[in-house]
């Protein structure tokens, strides 16, 4: 998908560029809105966070931001006082160019961690940069905020008169407990700060915190949304429906282009007790590395579901017996399946997208996760991602 200027929100600017950080390819991102945003963010939880994360997290207390900094290539994680020193001198020198408080900016890092950033190189590549700044290409800057990624993650909506975008990196190292994962979304809708964070964090736990690919939780996972307002007012039910497609289309993207992947699996459990039973439930079956490895050679192999169903020992009020498994529209469990079953089971299983349905039949609450199947080249990429 690319973005025309019709379908732009208004008043975001940007830089992106290449500073070395990376070999050739963009890896700076600077997007500013020319009026002030009322913001919101969530962020990892992982006992390494960043200086992103942590200097972040603390920016945005006031629900407020004016730009976003992404830097691409290195997490910036791990390097203890330089490296909480170099995040803020990046800020600083932001801000001296932009004329954004400091603390009216978003940063965010992707990539290696425990390496400093090549702040020299850093310095020399912003140096009157504000005078570059152009009407935001978030085409582009879906590209500059890549790494392992094989292909720019990006969705857009209309609202009313106002317009929605979100851009997206990650592909490895994400299981999001707000994966590496970043995302960010601009609108120059006006919204109150306190729907919006109501909107967003109901959201990101419904899409991307129903998102995994290996079941690592990225100690640089962020995700930031900026309502610049310019637009007015949207209808709240319509921003929200927007913004909940914008966020599963970009969930869908990910696990598509995820490291090694070459299928979608979609886990739905419903008939739960609760929705954080169907939830855990679902992540149990969406992670098992036998059930990905299962779809990634569609070998019908149903059992490997019921294991993973199994292996949720907290939820002691499941009831095998009662328990319905179903792949598409072909149940397996309870059932006796013949030769022809498990041939069309197989069919099902070498789709591109492969449904899973577990019906717990115990109470109305239900869940939907996604994740990927697991191959070789899942280890070809993370074997030598460093180097």
């Amino acid at each position: 998908m690319s973005l025309t200027i019709s379908s732009t929100p208004q008043g975001f600017s940007a830089f992106i560029t290449n500073l070395g950080i990376r070999d050739t390819t963009d890896d700076f991102v600077f997007i500013k809105s020319s009026v002030p945003c009322v913001a919101d963010g969530v962020f990892t939880q992982s006992l390494f966070a960043g200086p992103s994360v942590t200097i972040s997290r603390d920016n945005l207390k006031d629900s407020q931001a004016q730009g976003i900094v992404v830097i691409s290539k290195n997490a910036n994680v791990a390097n203890g006082s330089v490296g909480i020193a170099d995040a803020q001198e990046v800020l600083q020198l932001v801000a001296t160019e932009t004329g954004i408080a400091a603390n009216n900016i978003v940063i965010a890092s992707t990539g290696v961690i425990g390496r400093r950033y090549p702040i020299e190189k850093i310095r020399a590549g912003l140096l009157g940069f504000g005078k570059k700044l152009t009407d935001a290409d978030f085409n582009a800057a879906a590209r500059g905020i890549m790494t392992t990624d094989t292909v720019a993650k990006l969705a857009t909506r209309q609202i009313g008169n106002a317009k929605l975008v979100g851009i997206a990196k990650g592909v490895g190292m994400i299981e999001p407990n707000m994966a590496t994962l970043l995302t960010f979304f601009f609108t120059d809708a006006a919204i109150s700060a306190n729907s919006l964070r109501s909107i967003f964090r109901s959201t990101i736990d419904k899409t991307f915190n129903c998102l995994s690919v290996d079941t690592d939780t990225s100690t640089s996972d962020s995700a930031v949304i900026l309502a610049n307002g310019i637009a007015g007012e949207v209808s709240e039910p319509d921003f929200a429906r927007a913004l909940q497609e914008v966020a599963q289309e970009l969930v869908l993207k990910i696990a598509r282009d995820a490291e090694g992947a070459t299928k979608i699996i979609e886990v739905t459990v419903d008939s739960a007790i609760n929705y954080t039973q169907a939830k855990t439930v679902a992540k149990a079956i969406v992670n098992s590395p036998l059930v990905k490895t299962a779809v990634y050679g569609a070998d019908p192999n149903w059992g490997r579901v019921a294991m993973a169903i199994g292996k949720c020992e907290n939820e002691q009020q499941i009831n095998p017996d009662k328990v319905v498994i179903s792949f598409d529209n072909v149940k397996v469990y309870p059932s006796s399946l013949t030769e022809e079953n498990l041939e069309q089971l197989r069919q099902i299983m070498s789709k591109d997208k492969v449904d899973i349905h577990v019906s717990l039949n115990i109470g109305d609450a239900s869940a939907t996760v996604w994740g990927c199947d697991l191959s070789e080249g899942y280890i070809e990429i993370n074997g030598k991602y460093s180097t």
